[in-house]
């Protein structure tokens, strides 16, 4: 879209804020537009042309025309312009003046006619030269094929980012092609001169722009609505490097959540040196001001979570106020696991993976697990069909995922056994070497045990994570129930041996009961050849497992939800659901205090407060209440309460409460990328185009940005 309007000398849409209006794009209409703006140079060029690339401002409408509608301003139809030359009024004769012309109107009709020869020279010696302007029009071509690639997730060409080679039978080349036969003359008049219409070097520069282009629009979005939460997920590989996603979460003028893909950091490096790096890419060259970051979550699991680690810590020195939670995306359960650099934990881990791709690429692999799991339940037919539906479904991402896979682990080695086996030859070599080895690591006395110990841990916090992903009324209820949880923790912790004790025997019995032989991990003997002799099952399983997975979940819950945490969780108690559900207690003013710093005035927020609670306390029963944060945030006349709106957006950015559905489209889109790309086509750049497809691109301001960033186009037009 154009920045400013087409008439020439008008400063509106540029210097003077007005709206612009696009050329009609019926050609008789469109025709008495050009003629009226007088605007030569654009009476050969197509109605379609000129509803793309040029617009007028409303200036030069009748106030009559123009319309404002929720989704803008707007033109009523059949428009035409008639203010022109500074007139005031229309040139369709309405209130005429009289025909008595004065000396003075005479010298001023002069003056103005001669001021308009005047600015008329100017404008022809200023004017774009035809070979620039055409120039534009061209690399606008070239941008909205890109952006539609990208929309689509479609590689412009060959694998990887800088990998241009064959150009002349790829996408990008070939959408080119495809629309020059269209009749796009701006193209075709290059291809005709040049036989390559665009460069490999050229379409990496235009890829470059582009990613700039949307991440500055993304950016500036998130700064205007003030704070923000950064967000990062599980690292991917694209092109053989290490990539950490970063998405932003935010509250926008509607005071509607939102949360945006920002684009994929490299994490390629260690320690102090990868986390300034990490922090110097988002503050120097993407602009953020984490000064206005109020909360930051990490999914990073594996070997990797030390150095992300180490980022969130640097992160939090330099940035107080940007607090440590967990991500709604994640079960808590989950996360407290991954966080473990446990031998046993990561082959747990890295199995239940295996067992998803496994089982998700049949239907006919899923009956025979429910078969095998038949097997194991004959007089429990109520629980064998819950276990069948559980299993239908991605139940290694459950709060109880480590419960359910101790009930099935049996059921799941009959089962992958069977298919190895493949007895009846129906399924293929790659189906049954898989089989082959989830049955490994499920014969392994090392998995049973990590499982046994997860579970039995995990139970503890199960209640807690699942109500943090519920309603208002669950998450603060959650708040509320922490202290419990710890204490159930430590007095597991101050009795490990007992607790040690009754997990071994479980796992021992399971294990006896699917014939796996009771040991230390080879892995283990192997560096410790001099002690192997000495070493009981019991006490190594009990020093490299049951200690150090009980401590670690204490720590990450202490870490994790540390109070000013909990006091922003307490805030749900401003959602009328929960006033109304406990109308007797009026919330506390000093878990407010945690916004204390970022609210318009502190000065009366007890006030407020007390306003607000008595407003919905004291509503009659039968009346709906609003039930989350985002619809609370919509009410008409929650503006009337700065104080509660300010808390209210501020908690909204908190990364441990679940967004509405319509408000995650951002992270089902990078999910659907990564998941649906294959591996030699992603791409760090499309990635952003394709996740955020539904920016407005500016094309003009695009291919300025483009012009200033390489402004020698002969070095890489190819003319």
């Amino acid at each position: 879209m154009q920045v400013q309007c087409a008439v020439p000398d008008c400063t509106g849409g540029k210097s003077d804020p007005q709206p612009l209006f696009r050329f009609p794009c019926d050609p008789e209409r469109s025709k008495k537009w050009v003629e009226k703006c007088q605007r030569q140079d654009l009476s050969d060029k197509s109605a379609e042309q000129l509803f793309e690339c040029y617009r007028l401002c409303g200036k030069h409408f009748q106030a009559s025309l123009v319309e404002s509608e929720a989704q803008g301003t707007v033109l009523k139809d059949g428009a035409i312009p008639t203010i022109f030359d500074g007139q005031s009024k229309p040139q369709n004769g309405q209130g005429k003046r009289s025909n008595a012309t004065t000396k003075d109107d005479e010298t001023e009709s002069k003056g103005r006619k001669k001021l308009k020869n005047s600015q008329a020279e100017t404008a022809k010696d200023v004017q774009t030269p035809p070979e620039e302007e055409e120039h534009k029009e061209y690399l606008k071509s070239l941008f909205k094929v890109l952006v539609l690639l990208g929309e689509q997730s479609i590689p412009p060409t060959g694998p990887g980012d800088d990998k241009q080679d064959g150009l002349g039978s790829s996408n990008f080349q070939a959408l080119l092609e495809y629309r020059m036969n269209c009749g796009d003359e701006v193209l075709k008049k290059r291809y005709d001169v040049n036989t390559e219409c665009c460069s490999s070097a050229q379409l990496s520069q235009l890829v470059e722009v582009c990613e700039k282009y949307i991440r500055s629009k993304l950016v500036e979005e998130v700064q205007q609505n003030g704070f923000f939460s950064l967000l990062t997920d599980e690292l991917v590989k694209i092109s053989g490097e290490w990539y950490l996603p970063v998405f932003l979460r935010y509250v926008d003028q509607s005071n509607c959540q939102q949360e945006r893909f920002v684009g994929l950091l490299s994490f390629e490096g260690h320690g102090e040196a990868l986390a300034e790096k990490l922090l110097s890419e988002i503050t120097d060259n993407w602009g953020l001001d984490m000064g206005q970051c109020r909360g930051q979550a990490h999914s990073c699991f594996g070997t990797h979570v030390g150095k992300l680690n180490a980022f969130s810590a640097k992160l939090l020195e330099r940035y107080p106020m940007a607090m440590l939670t967990p991500r709604s995306t994640r079960t808590l359960n989950l996360v407290l696991a991954h966080g473990m650099a446990l031998s046993g934990v990561q082959i747990v881990l890295s199995t239940f993976n295996k067992i998803e791709s496994f089982f998700s690429q049949s239907t006919l692999l899923q009956l025979e697990l429910e078969h095998a799991i038949s097997i194991f339940y004959p007089d429990k037919e109520e629980r064998a069909k819950e276990l069948k539906e559980i299993c239908g479904t991605s139940w290694t991402r459950r709060h109880d995922a480590f419960e359910v896979g101790l009930e099935i682990v049996e059921a799941m080695l009959l089962c992958v056994d069977s298919v190895h086996d493949n007895e009846d030859m129906r399924w293929n070599d790659q189906v049954t070497h898989n089989a082959l080895e989830i049955s490994k690591a499920l014969a392994d006395f090392e998995f049973i045990m990590a499982l046994v110990v997860l579970k039995n841990t995990l139970t503890l916090t199960q209640a807690f994570g699942k109500n943090l992903q519920g309603k208002a009324t669950d998450v603060h209820f959650a708040a509320a129930s922490l202290k419990a949880v710890l204490h159930s923790l430590k007095e597991v912790s101050d009795n490990i041996d007992v607790y040690h004790e009754f997990w071994n025997d479980e796992a021992v019995n399971l294990a006896t009961a699917m014939e796996i032989p009771i040991k230390v991990p080879r892995s283990y003997l192997r560096k410790h050849q001099s002690e192997s002799g000495a070493i009981r099952p019991d006490s190594h399983y009990k020093e490299h497992l049951s200690v150090p997975i009980v401590d670690h979940v204490i720590r990450e819950m202490n870490t994790l939800f540390c109070e000013d945490h909990l006091k922003a969780l307490r805030c749900l108690s401003l959602v009328p659901a929960v006033i109304e559900q406990h109308k007797s207690t009026e919330p506390e003013e000093e878990n407010l205090q945690v916004f204390k710093n970022s609210i318009p005035n502190a000065g009366t927020l007890s006030a407020e407060m007390h306003c607000w609670w008595v407003k919905w306390s004291k509503r009659g029963k039968g009346e709906t209440f609003p039930t989350n944060l985002q619809e609370t945030l919509q009410l008409p006349d929650v503006k009337f309460f700065p104080n509660m709106l300010a808390v209210l957006r501020l908690m909204a950015i908190i990364p441990t409460l679940t967004l509405e559905d319509s408000c995650d489209v951002a992270y089902e889109r990078f999910q659907m990328y990564m998941g649906n790309t294959p591996d030699q086509f992603k791409s760090k750049r499309v990635a952003l185009l394709n996740i955020n497809c539904d920016v407005a691109f500016d094309l003009d301001s695009m291919v300025e940005v483009y012009m200033k960033t390489y402004p020698d186009r002969k070095d890489v037009s190819g003319s």
